[in-house]
Order: C-alpha cells, then structure tokens, then sequence
C-alpha cells in the first residue's frame, strides 16, 4: 500500500488536512484585514483558492525535506508545518517572528521545519532549489526539495535553467508550478503557445505531470510518484498544477482582466476546500459537526496568534544592522 493510500484509509489524517486547508484560509482572511487596518505594512500577495496545492504537496514530504516558496506563499509556510503564531509576528514586523521581524511576508523562512525561505523575485527561488537538491546529493542527506512557483516564472531564463542542471544532474528536486491562470495580470494564454506548461518538462528530459491543483487527493499522487522517483535517485519532475486564486496578484490589482463570471464559477464549483469537505461527509469521514468544530478550532488558533503579535516587541535599533550580510 502506497503512502497516499494510507493516508487516505486514515480518517484522522484526512481530517487533518482538511483543518490545514481551513487554517490556510482563515490565516489568509486575517492577514487581509489587518493589512487593510494598516498593521501589516508592505503589500500582500494571498494565496486563497490555491489551499489543495500546498496541503497536498507537504502531506507527502518527510520533516527533513525541504521547500522554497514564493511571494505567494503563507500556504507553504502553514502546510509544511511553520508555527502560526510566529508566522503572524513575522508579518506583524514583531521580534518574536521567524525572522525577526526582518522577512516580512516575501521572505519568511523557517528553517527548523525545512522552508528554506520565500522570494520576492519571480522565478528566483528555482536555482536555489536546484542548489539545494545538489546539496542533499553531495552531502547524502537523502532529502527531496520542492520548489514552488507561478505560472509566470516558467517564462524567466532561471526556470530553463534549473530545469536543465537539475536534469543533467538526476537532482532530487521537484519544481511544482502553481498555474492559477494568471502571471499578474495577463492570463497564461496569452502568454504561452503551449497548453501546458508541464509540456516544457520533455526539453530537458524529466516528466512533466498536469495535475488537478484544486483536487487535493490528486495533488497527493502526483507527488508521491514524483517524490519516490526523487528518492531513487532518478532526478527531476515537473509538476503543473491548474488552480485559481480568488484575489487579485497583490492588494492594489482590482482584478479588471477577468469576469466575475469566471471568478463565481472557481470559487462555486471548483473551491478546493468546499469539496473535499463534501466529499470527506460523503464518505463518512466527518460530519456536520465535526466540520463546525474544525472552524471553531481554527478561529481560535488564528485570534490567538494574533494576540500573540500584538503583544510581541518591535525589534529595537540595536538589532537594525544584525542577520545583514554584505
């Protein structure tokens, strides 16, 4: 029996990552208001809509494997395991965060969990992560990494790059393209001639894999089969995964380029969390009540990392000029 199917005969696990999910989202909701309120400063690049993408891929990882993320990347942060009261101090700009209060929301990092940071820069976390796996492989660490970006990067020189050493290389590395149809504001098909991206994977000689990106369990399988390949020693997959995000690129996008036709539709018919909730109830997996007691949970967990923040020191000038390198 493969990892998945365990997992999935497992009611407590497939519960918990319906609470992940939850948790992702509501974490979400409550970054956007206190940024509208004007405690996170910056801007805000929200990841909502694309839950099934990030539970789904860190469900398969072990603890000592490692992802990078990108701009859009609370919902990594959350799935690999990043505590969330920390997580809300760092973008709080508070001492007690991840980093100090120093990353922010575009650069949080948690390295005791394996998050070797996230990225303001589009397609830059792909070398990185190719480092990482020629790391893991020089030093017989034995981890996977995974590397998380838009459909946008797959454009950027650094994405054909990566792909290319990490193929000639056989890198346990596996580059997971979150394609939720826009780069920021121009939709994909105006900006490829290919149907999918995954389609560039055959150029450099590694798989290339379409997946469901709003269908959790099928998020789970692809990755499964791509993370043992890694693991054989085999090298790199590509992943594409079809998603949405239900905001727009960042706080300021009003979103003009598409119809809330389209918008309506993702968020009635394909909203990631709604049907495995569905089908989690089908199955008998949960109830009613259980499902109102994941929300409770979560409400609560997300008031008190926020308590958590607010009562957390700003940094003090003294630490202005420490973690900087030159």
């Amino acid at each position: 029996m493969t990892g998945t199917a365990k997992l999935l005969a497992d009611n407590d696990k497939l519960t918990h990552l319906l609470y992940q999910m939850e948790l992702i989202r509501s974490f979400e909701e409550k970054v956007e208001k206190l940024f509208q309120q004007g405690k996170i400063h910056g801007t805000m690049h929200l990841c909502i809509g694309q839950e099934a993408t990030a539970v789904g891929v860190c469900a398969i990882l072990e603890n000592r494997d490692k992802i990078i993320t990108t701009h859009r990347g609370h919902g990594h942060c959350i799935a690999k395991g990043t505590d969330i009261n920390r997580m809300m101090a760092e973008l709080l700009g508070r001492e007690t965060g991840h980093c100090k209060g120093k990353g922010g929301s575009m650069h949080i990092a948690d390295l005791d969990k394996g998050n070797l940071g996230a990225n303001g820069i589009v397609a830059a976390g792909l070398p990185i992560a190719t480092g990482a796996a020629l790391t893991s492989v020089m030093k017989q660490l034995g981890y996977v990494v995974v590397c998380f970006f838009g459909d946008g990067a797959s454009n950027e020189g650094a994405f054909h790059e990566a792909l290319n050493l990490a193929a000639v290389w056989d890198l346990p590395v596996i580059f997971f393209c979150e394609n939720n149809q826009y780069g920021m504001s121009g939709s994909i098909k105006e900006m490829v001639r290919i149907e999918h991206i995954a389609d560039r994977a055959a150029a450099y000689g590694i798989p290339g894999k379409v997946v469901d990106g709003n269908d959790i369990i099928a998020v789970m399988e692809t990755m499964e089969e791509a993370v043992a390949r890694a693991r054989r020693g085999e090298g790199a997959t590509l992943i594409e995964a079809k998603t949405y995000r239900w905001r727009g690129h960042s706080r300021s996008d009003a979103r003009k380029y598409r119809t809330r036709e389209e918008e309506a539709e993702w968020r009635t018919q394909r909203d990631a969390i709604a049907n495995f909730r569905d089908r989690l109830m089908a199955d008998g997996v949960i109830t009613e009540a259980d499902w109102q007691t994941i929300q409770a949970r979560v409400q609560q967990e997300i008031e008190e990392a926020v308590t958590f923040a607010e009562e957390s020191p700003m940094p003090s000038f003294d630490s202005l000029e420490q973690d900087v390198y030159a």
